[in-house]
């Protein structure tokens, strides 16, 4: 199993240390990257202490040019709606002695640096309400001027060539920006010393466990049910992989509940009267962060966010196979991509211009149906009933497999597009640059067009598949050679809330 990223384009400058990307040797992983450069000033923020609170941070805070280029409304699908891309990095500090790569339950890594922990923090307009959307670090991806590779391999590439950090953040969000239809509008970035000193002068926060658990890799070791970790064991617990159902997903969850646990504790009163605490934590974070912002103001749009009202989420995955690339095996995380964009406007929320819009007659709509479901004919069944309904129907084709519905539409369809998704029941309607005209994808879930009733009778819906073959009608796969891999099936990406009292995780 190799350490190094794949090689696609071209290899690394000379004397540069490649990030590490085998799962076997694996010791990295590091998350929360605002825990207290966002949660906590979001509500700290009045008279002097404000002053205060911005200049500790301006002090340490290091910023970059990570955010270049307008972003039109025509591409931004959540409107006032802010982004934030979350980083953790398992940079060591440098210098570090050997007691202090125990404290961290690490060793050196040579100067690497790897994105392990990859978060876009949805905040909704009115700040009272976000979404975490983890991006596991092992999604095999299309990463722009590289090819295909490990997600967390992004930033490293954009580093090449004199690229520097700088490089690395604006490659990594054009990534996630392509993969998800998001717009990310400020980059955040915290290195593993970083979320070790804020845990640190948090304090020892409660977690609780369905299952024990013991893992000599991350060097977590907890029982089943309640626990109060210190800051070396909360290290442990959000970067333990191994040991769980389904590895590298599992531990999003691990992330994503931390950090909601965290938010409890962070905006209750006895951290926020602190003054003394409050200043230890804002410098622990500055020192550790950069950012393409002002995290004062950035914190201000989440003045009125409670930990209730967190909500977690993991993109959709199709399964965790091994690859071969270059000759070599790949564990990888193979990701939903058609259903991503779907996947993420359902978390968002739809844009307002489809809100509004009208619903065009079928006549006037033209539509073409491509097979994602991966059942051969469907898409020919589906195009033959939208005919009968009277819409104007292309000749039908092919997509990678997906697993949700959806209706891709340009901006300044929304009206043919709703026309669509009134006769394909659960259908999700996605606007995307990615096509010109309106396009029907069918999933995995079954969802299909309903006939036309006939008379006297009311409408069911057709079998899935049926109907004729059309060519190519199963998923296309990628390049590379997959293998049988021992790791697990991914579970389920609902929608959690770990922000209330209570809630216990595998």
């Amino acid at each position: 199993m190799t350490n190094e990223p794949e090689q696609t384009i071209g290899r690394g400058r000379r004397g540069f240390t490649p990030p590490r990307h085998g799962r076997q040797k694996r010791r990295g992983g590091v998350v929360l990257p605002a825990i207290a450069g966002v949660l906590t000033m979001g509500l700290a923020l009045g008279g002097g202490y404000a002053a205060y609170a911005y200049g500790s941070l301006s002090n340490g805070v290091t910023k970059i040019n990570a955010i270049t280029g307008s972003t039109t409304k025509k591409d931004d699908v959540d409107g006032q709606a802010q982004n934030i891309l979350l980083v953790g990095d398992d940079h060591r500090p440098d210098n570090a002695t050997p007691e202090e790569m125990a404290e961290l339950s690490t060793t050196s890594d040579g100067g690497a640096t790897n994105t392990d922990t990859m978060i876009v923090l949805h905040i909704n307009a009115d700040g009272s309400q976000a979404t975490m959307i983890s991006f596991p670090r092992d999604s095999y991806v299309d990463i722009p001027g590289v090819g295909k590779g490990k997600l967390n391999s992004a930033f490293y590439y954009g580093t090449l060539n004199g690229g520097g950090d700088t490089g690395g953040a604006k490659l990594l969000i054009k990534t996630i920006q392509n993969l998800s239809g998001l717009t990310i509008d400020h980059y955040v970035r915290v290195s593993l010393l970083g979320f070790y000193q804020v845990v640190k002068e948090l304090g020892p926060v409660d977690v609780c466990l369905n299952n024990a658990v013991n893992d000599p890799y991350s060097g977590v070791n907890l029982p089943k049910g309640n626990s109060t970790l210190d800051a070396k064991q909360a290290l442990s617990f959000v970067r333990q992989r191994h040991g769980l159902p389904n590895g590298d997903l599992d531990r999003n969850v691990r992330q994503q509940y931390f950090l909601s646990q965290e938010a409890r504790k962070v905006l209750s009163a006895g951290t926020l009267l602190n003054p003394i605490k409050m200043g230890n934590i804002l410098k622990a974070v500055g020192g550790s962060i950069q950012t393409d912002t002002d995290l004062i103001n950035l914190a201000s749009q989440m003045r009125n966010l409670r930990p209730g009202n967190i909500q977690s989420a993991t993109i959709p995955t199709l399964g965790t196979p091994t690859i071969t690339v270059n000759g070599a095996p790949l564990s990888i995380v193979e990701v939903d991509t058609v259903g991503l964009p779907a996947f993420v406007q359902n978390l968002v929320g739809e844009p307002e211009e489809y809100t509004k819009a009208g619903r065009a007659q079928p006549a006037a709509t033209s539509v073409t149906v491509l097979n994602g479901s991966g059942v051969t004919g469907a898409a020919s069944a589906a195009g033959t009933v939208l005919t009968a309904r009277g819409f104007q129907v292309g000749t039908p084709g092919s997509s990678d497999l997906t697993k949700a519905t959806q209706v891709q539409y340009p901006a300044g369809l929304e009206k043919q597009a709703k026309a669509v998704v009134n006769v394909v029941p659960g259908a999700v309607a996605v606007r995307t640059s990615a096509v010109t005209g309106v396009t029907l994808v069918l999933g995995s879930d079954g969802k299909t067009v309903t006939p036309v009733p006939a008379a006297g009778s009311s409408a069911s819906s057709p079998a899935a598949g049926s109907g004729s073959s059309e060519a190519g009608s199963t998923a296309s796969k990628p390049a590379a050679t997959k293998s049988a891999s021992s790791e697990p099936k991914p579970s389920s990406t609902d929608v959690k809330s770990y922000g209330k009292e209570g809630v216990c995780i595998n």
